[in-house]
């Protein structure tokens, strides 16, 4: 394989793992009051039971 090959797949490598790493580093929890995660709780004990019905 000639060398820009390798050079332009080290280049498509780089991107993506810089991609990656920029997209964890500005990642950032998301503050949820004690009522919301109740909430979101029972929601996906419904949507449990709900699924499990189908099936």
């Amino acid at each position: 394989m000639p060398w820009y090959a390798w050079l332009i797949m080290i280049l498509a490598l780089g991107s993506i793992v810089g991609g990656l790493l920029l997209l964890r580093d500005s990642a950032r929890k998301l503050p949820l009051t004690d009522e919301q995660l109740k909430r979101i709780h029972e929601r996906n004990i419904e949507q449990d039971a709900k699924d499990a019905q189908e099936r």
